[in-house]
């Protein structure tokens, strides 16, 4: 038998944003960007005129269902995220957290600084700024019916598992394999007992500790388009997305 709770939660997520449980962005843009070569962060560069994080944030901001924002990033960045805030019109509550020494260690400072009345909170690389107020939508509405689901996207090639020394060593399924993306959404009670029980702070996501207290992720195709800002190459396949994109209205 469902709890009151999970019916509750069933229901939000059938209905409008009217009906949505508090729900918190903890945008992550504290990386060293070593992989884009530039000697700035990644999060600042500037993609068709507009810095990636200002682009990030803007969806957040443009989404009914994100009650708040924390941006966690370098402290040497952070009074030029403030005065992005201001200049591109995020409007919403937003607390700057300074990040820690890795991924995860960002991730903890960001989620510690979320409002106690957050029923859920979305993960999100500031990296990823070609994210939607649709994909965040999608994305949302099957965490508060799943309590845990994530942004994804299916592969189109042949996936193959190699050997230490870089030969193949087996096929993979390809109708199996997905390509983890954020946001990463979960009811905060089950992120919180996650927390306290995977001590990992070498984890690469967030879906991992879920996955290791046995709890299950729902998988919520978002397509390719959803890329992060990794290397020098990812902003001109970034820009000819925004350009399909602006052809299309």
């Amino acid at each position: 038998m469902l709890s009151f709770s999970t019916v509750a939660d069933v229901l939000r997520a059938t209905a409008g944003t009217d009906m949505a449980p508090a729900t918190s962005a903890v945008i992550v843009a504290a990386g060293s960007s070593t992989r884009m070569g530039k000697g700035v962060s990644k999060q600042l560069l500037k993609l068709a005129g507009v810095p990636v994080l200002a682009r990030t944030l803007r969806a957040f901001q443009q989404s009914g269902y994100i009650d708040e924002i924390v941006v966690v990033s370098r402290p040497e960045d952070m009074r030029e995220i403030s005065e992005l805030l201001t200049k591109y019109g995020i409007t919403k509550p937003v607390r700057l957290v300074a990040g820690g020494a890795t991924r995860a260690d960002s991730v903890k400072r960001g989620f510690a600084a979320i409002s106690k009345k957050a029923k859920y909170v979305a993960i999100h690389d500031g990296a990823r700024c070609l994210i939607t107020p649709a994909m965040i939508k999608k994305v949302l509405r099957a965490a508060y019916l799943h309590r845990a689901a994530t942004a994804a996207c299916t592969v189109t090639d042949t996936v193959k598992i190699a050997t230490k020394r870089g030969f193949i060593e087996r096929t993979e399924d390809r109708e199996r394999v997905w390509l983890a993306q954020t946001p990463q959404v979960f009811h905060t009670n089950l992120y919180r007992a996650a927390l306290a029980n995977v001590k990992d702070n070498t984890l690469t996501d967030d879906n991992q500790l879920i996955e290791a207290i046995g709890y299950p992720v729902k998988l919520v195709d978002c397509g390719a388009e959803n890329l992060k800002i990794t290397r020098p190459e990812d902003l001109p396949r970034a820009e000819a997305i925004l350009a399909a994109r602006r052809a299309k209205k």
